[in-house]
């Protein structure tokens, strides 16, 4: 049988329908003839890390795309269904986005079941995605030895958006852009509990954003 939406859901359309819809009636009118994100954001789907929100852009900013830990996988031309990579390739081929940036953040589950050990993941599809996190948790492990699970995942979280800042350059088109036209990529983690943004520098470390 079909149902109707949830009242949570339905809710917060009406209520988008009566406030930001309402007042930028004329900008999604314009964005109807078309889109022209200035940035791809690749992103973790964890509900409490919403590109949009904490980068404060109108619709139509950002191009974004959202995974588990916010992995940029290895080029595969196997033909097979790469979500990622298709939305890379749309963003930097179709809408020649300026700037690429990949996101963590903190207290990533994603992350947190690597550390944990993918071999104690009981699941169909997560830990085969979770997989290219598995280097990371070595490298770290090799440099923190017995060190607390917490700081762990916060060396994993920033080794993997460096790693994956990394694997964007596998990607000819990528490569491409940044030569032909400057596209640029960047690396960042949001602290959910602070607030801080910290963005990776070209040497790999990663500086508080000013607020």
């Amino acid at each position: 049988m079909t149902q109707g939406p949830p009242e949570q859901l339905a809710a917060g359309y009406r209520r988008f329908r009566a406030t930001s819809y309402k007042a930028q009636s004329s900008l999604y009118q314009e964005l109807s003839q078309g889109q022209k994100p200035h940035t791809l954001v690749i992103a973790c789907s964890d509900s409490r890390v919403d590109p949009v929100h904490i980068f404060g852009a109108r619709p139509g900013d950002l191009f974004v795309v959202r995974n588990v830990a916010n992995l940029v996988p290895q080029i595969d031309l196997d033909g097979g269904r790469h979500g990622v990579s298709a939305a890379l390739e749309f963003a930097v081929e179709q809408l020649a986005v300026k700037h690429v940036v990949v996101m963590g953040h903190g207290q990533c589950g994603g992350i947190e079941a690597c550390a944990v050990g993918l071999d104690k993941l009981e699941s169909t599809f997560l830990g085969p995605w979770l997989e290219p996190l598995e280097p990371t948790r070595e490298e770290v492990l090799a440099k923190v030895g017995e060190a607390s699970l917490a700081t762990v995942c916060d060396q994993m979280e920033l080794l993997a958006v460096q790693q994956s800042v990394g694997r964007l350059h596998q990607f000819p088109f990528v490569t491409a852009a940044v030569k032909s036209r400057g596209m640029q990529l960047h690396g960042a983690r949001f602290s959910i509990a602070t607030g801080i943004l910290e963005w990776m520098r070209s040497d790999g470390v990663f500086e508080p954003v000013e607020p």
